[in-house]
């Protein structure tokens, strides 16, 4: 006989009457779906670049000058008790004391650790408080040229016909036109001098090359299985370019980015070198250290060429750096170089999970 159910609902066999009961799940809260996003966006990304020896070399010489930057805003700044903060004093001419100590060599004082011109600026105070609007000018020139480029060559490739047509032709009128003279002559009539505005000046015209590319390479994307199921499945454009498209294109859109940062800083420093460019101070651009120098006699005189070196230790560091930097990019979106970086296949990963799954 089977048992049966009382009122309450147990069975009289003392067992319940459910057959199948389940447990209330935890539900995942804001605050979790926040720290896994932070997990696998940055965390897990930083720690496998980290791993490349190139990309520690260069984020500490990017940030030693991040750090060269912030004590140039420190001991200029007028904000509350930073007023009276000085750490590296903003140079003035015969700043070492007299004209018989001008043009004093190198590493032979505390005080003025890389010496100073003929008119006495401390060369090490110019290229410190340089720093700051390097920085400005060489990050927005590269943000201008990569977001630009990467709009226009995405959309392009994407959207194909008419757009595209608009697109690449906007983009073909502006390769013919000459990058320099074309900089050259908006410098002059603009006359710039926020950092934030002469940085992507510089490279006004350089994303057209960089969008044709990106638009090949979304020619070839598009086509892929896993885009064709995201228009299937009704993904609006801007998702897809999101989520399927741009994670493909960023090791190239790095590296560009870099490219363009560069070609920031040597366009700034010639133009700055020449007078193009207008500058207030001293201290506006390491360019113009290198125009007080080559007006002292510094090119062809063997006792003051370090002070045309030593600005361009300056250039020459900050770029590598940048260098650096995106090649060691290549292990946050290449899993084949992620894979040869550790020295172990495929095989061998799967070997060593089976291995321990059965121990």
């Amino acid at each position: 006989m089977s048992p049966t159910n009382d009122e309450t609902g147990k069975s009289t066999d003392g067992g319940t009457s459910e057959l199948f009961s389940f447990e209330a799940t935890e539900e995942v809260t804001t605050s979790q779906q926040y720290r896994e996003f932070a997990y696998e966006a940055f965390y897990l990304p930083a720690r496998e670049a980290w791993r490349d020896w190139r990309m520690k070399v260069g984020i500490l010489l990017i940030l030693g000058y991040v750090l060269m930057g912030l004590i140039a805003w420190v001991s200029s700044s007028n904000f509350a008790f930073l007023s009276s903060v000085t750490i590296v004093e903003t140079p003035s001419a015969n700043q070492f004391g007299g004209f018989e100590y001008n043009d004093q060599g190198p590493f032979q004082s505390l005080a003025y650790p890389l010496g100073t011109d003929g008119l006495g600026h401390d060369i090490f105070g110019m290229i410190v408080h340089a720093t700051p609007a390097m920085l400005k000018m060489t990050f927005a020139g590269g943000v201008y040229v990569v977001v630009v480029a990467t709009i226009v060559g995405t959309v392009s490739g994407y959207k194909g016909g008419l757009t595209d047509s608009i697109l690449t032709t906007i983009s073909d009128i502006v390769m013919t036109i000459p990058g320099l003279p074309l900089v050259i002559v908006l410098a002059v009539m603009i006359d710039p001098r926020n950092p934030w505005v002469v940085g992507p000046l510089l490279v006004i015209g350089w994303w057209a090359g960089l969008a044709r590319t990106i638009r090949a390479q979304v020619l070839t994307i598009r086509e892929h299985s896993y885009v064709e199921a995201s228009r299937t499945m009704g993904i609006s454009t801007p998702r897809i370019i999101q989520k399927d498209i741009l994670p493909n294109l960023m090791p190239y859109i790095m590296v560009n980015f870099v490219m363009s940062s560069r070609q920031v800083i040597f366009n700034g420093v010639g133009l700055y070198f020449l007078g193009i460019l207008a500058h207030g101070s001293y201290a506006d651009n390491w360019g113009v250290a290198m125009q007080f120098a080559y007006q002292q006699g510094a090119l062809f005189n063997p006792d003051y060429t370090y002070q045309l070196l030593m600005p361009m230790f300056a250039i020459v560091g900050l770029s590598f750096g940048l260098i650096l930097c995106s090649q060691g990019t290549d292990r946050l979106f290449n899993p084949r170089v992620r894979q040869r970086g550790t020295g172990k296949t495929k095989n061998e990963d799967k070997d060593e999970e089976v291995t321990s799954t059965i121990t």
